[in-house]
Parts: structure tokens; sequence; C-alpha cells
């Protein structure tokens, strides 16, 4: 990634200096900022201008380079332009009806998304306040919600999963307000359990490094619909596309195709990964199968790389792992495809169970084939103690197919 973006400084701390000495080594040259790195931020600071000097720079312009979590391949660095981070953050604020009020408690890495514009950008536009935690620290986060300090919380699925699993939820959240899930589709039944125990309902968008927001669910809250992720935001168009890239009619399943500010400059240095990712010059193809309702309401159903193909059946395990997550003794579950001689594709579910609690192979499966079609029901049951995850806590399922695969 270093050898891709060639930047010239690397805020870091001093803890990681070590880490980074083979990358001083080498032929690139980056200066360290942070305490014995090669430049001190407080010296940083005093050898700056009292007077800023603006540079110009068109709205297009690239802002910022943001790189995917190359879940499902390799990362790739997203130019972000000066007008679609603005309307970005903008959307955001008034999507959550952000005042100079709330407290948001952040910890998400900024080099994402979700942290960066979503979070950080949107509550400096509205005036408000971040808390700041290095990493996920529950004991910290508890800590801050009890004291009343925080107003907004924002997290990942995983997140909102483990905490469900504490006592007195309600009051533990303090004078929390406003949740938000992204990085991954929130399984239904997690929502459910959350409005239950809370009273607050998770606010969920649709949006990707490559575009975000797309949708928003809800600023009218009785205009909430569990399950969809919203309708466009303002000044953004979605169209659903089959793989030739016809528009598909209301109803029908197909890549979630997107236009409007929010769509990125391109990839940098990867004009053919820019070209495969537009339909034409604007159209942004998402990787996402999605549908629309004659209102607008946006359903994700499945990441397009992340479909199964089992005996010539298609599979989306979304539909599955919403059908488990209803089962009270599985805390995280997620359905991956393996190799198989027989079926092309074997649909395979790794489950972690509760705390205390056991996950019994034969129960589950002779439950979900009386929720779901013959071959989407899993073959083979896989329990394990934690997932594979990324920094922002989404399930890496090409990590769990690699290691199942070679195991098989």
């Amino acid at each position: 990634m270093f050898k891709h973006a060639t930047p010239r400084f690397l805020y870091t701390t001093e803890a990681r200096l070590n880490d980074l000495k083979l990358l001083k080594d080498s032929a690139l040259r980056v200066q360290t900022i942070c305490p014995g790195g090669d430049i001190d931020l407080p010296q940083l600071m005093n050898n700056g201008s009292a007077i800023f000097k603006a540079i110009p720079r068109g709205r297009r312009s690239t802002a910022a380079i943001l790189y995917t979590g190359g879940t499902t391949g390799t990362p790739k660095g997203v130019m972000l332009t000066h007008e679609g981070i603005n309307y970005s953050s903008g959307a955001v604020a008034h999507f959550e009806r952000s005042v100079e009020t709330d407290v948001a408690l952040c910890f998400m890495p900024f080099n994402h998304v979700f942290g960066q514009i979503h979070i950080m950008n949107s509550i400096i536009f509205s005036a408000g306040c971040l808390e700041l935690l290095p990493s996920f620290d529950l004991g910290r986060i508890l800590e801050l919600t009890e004291s009343g300090r925080v107003t907004k919380f924002y997290s990942v699925p995983t997140v909102y999963i483990r905490l469900l699993t504490i006592g007195d939820l309600k009051r533990k959240l303090g004078k929390v307000r406003y949740c938000f899930s992204a990085g991954a589709s929130m399984a239904m039944e997690i929502v459910k359990q959350w409005k239950e125990q809370t009273g607050i309902t998770i606010a969920e968008s649709y949006g990707l490094t490559e575009a975000m927001p797309v949708t928003y669910n809800h600023y009218y809250p009785e205009k909430h619909i569990v399950g969809s992720v919203g309708q466009a935001v303002p000044g953004v168009e979605i169209q659903i596309r089959n793989t030739s890239g016809k528009r598909l009619k209301e109803g029908q399943d197909g890549e979630i195709c997107v236009r409007g500010p929010v769509v990125m400059k391109g990839y940098l240095n990867n004009p053919e990964g820019t070209k495969a990712a537009l339909w034409g010059r604007d159209w942004l193809r998402t990787g996402d199968i999605g549908r629309q309702d004659s209102n607008g309401y946006l359903y994700i159903v499945d990441r397009l790389k992340e479909l199964i193909i089992t005996g010539g059946e298609n599979v989306y395990p979304r539909e599955v792992e919403e059908t488990l997550y209803t089962k009270p003794e599985i805390e995280e579950c997620a359905v991956v495809g393996l190799p198989d001689k027989e079926w092309g594709e074997k649909v395979t579910a790794f489950i972690v169970p509760r705390p205390g609690r056991t996950i019994v192979p034969d129960d589950v499966k002779s439950f979900l084939k009386t929720k779901l079609s013959h071959f989407k029901v899993p073959k083979e049951y896989i329990v394990l103690k934690t997932m594979p995850k990324s920094p922002t806590g989404k399930i890496l399922k090409r990590e769990l197919g690699k290691m199942f695969s070679r195991e098989a």
C-alpha cells in the first residue's frame, strides 16, 4: 500500500516506530511524524506560519485517497473529491439531525470511510464533539456511555451483537439517543433485539468507499423500514442492472449502480480497475446485489462476489445468515461456499455460539429446513470460538474460505 500511494509523511505513534523500520530502510522517502520520529508534532506546528495561503482546487480535484478493505481482493486506492467529501459530510449531518450539542463516540479507524467521513467529518460539519478511542475497548466504551456524556453511538454489527449479551443495556447506554451501524449488513433480528432492549432503532445507510452515502434510512423515523437501507439521498441516483448493464424493473434482483456527486473520481494508478468499476463515464458498479420497491426503498440482497452456486442453484449467503440469527444460541455466523467435487460449491455455515450456549449442528440444520429451500440449507456446520475480522470489525469470509478450503 505504501509503495502504491508513495506518501511523503506518515503520522504514527512512538510504539509503532520499530514496526516501520523496514519502511524507513526501503527506497521510499517517508518521514514519520510522532515523538521519537523524524518530526515531532509540536515541532511541526512551530514551523508553521500564522498566515494561511489557500491553494486553488477544483470541485473534482482529489482531496483524499482511502483504500478499500480488501475483503474480496487487493485493496484499491479510491480517489475522493472535494465536492464528494463535502457533499457526503453534509448529507450525513442532515439525515442524522446532528446538532452542536452532540457528542459522538468513535473507535473506528480513520483510514476507513466510516470513521473518517461518516463519523468525524459529519460531526465536525455540524459543530459537534468527538470522543475518540484508539480501538474497540468494551470497558472504556461502557464507562463513557454510562457517564451520560455520549449522545451518538457508531459501530458495526459484530459490536452490537456483543453488546446485546450485556445485562441492563438501556441504563448503560446513558444519554445515547442515536445508534448507527455500518461496515456490513445488519441482520433484522439484531435490529429487533436492540430496539426491544434499548428503545432505540439502529439506523443504517448504504454506501461504500467509492460512494458514500448512497441511501439513508431515515430522516423521518416513522418511515424507517427494517430490512431496507432506505431511499437515495438527494442528488444521488440508483439503478438496478443485470450483468449486461440493462436496467431491471422494480422488485428484480440485480447489481446496484450509482451516479452522483458522492461517486469517486477513480482508483489511484489503476485505469483498468476504474474502467471496470463504471458503466459509461459515471455509473458506479458497486458489486452488491439489491432490489428497489415502488417507493424507492433499497434492499441489499448480498455481495455479487459472495454468491454461492451449488448444484446449479444460486444461494445468497445473507438470506441464510438472517435465518441463522433468529436462533438465540448463535452470536455470530457467516455462510460461505467451499469448493466441492459434487456440488461445485458446498454451502457451509460458520457459527460462533453465545457465551454459555452450545451449537448442535443437526438441530440447526433441522431448523433451517423449515425456513429455507432445501438447496439453501448448509451441508456443513463449523463451530468457531471467534471469526477472522478486518480492523473495522467486518467478518472476513475470504479468510474463512482459504482456511477451510485447504483443510478440505
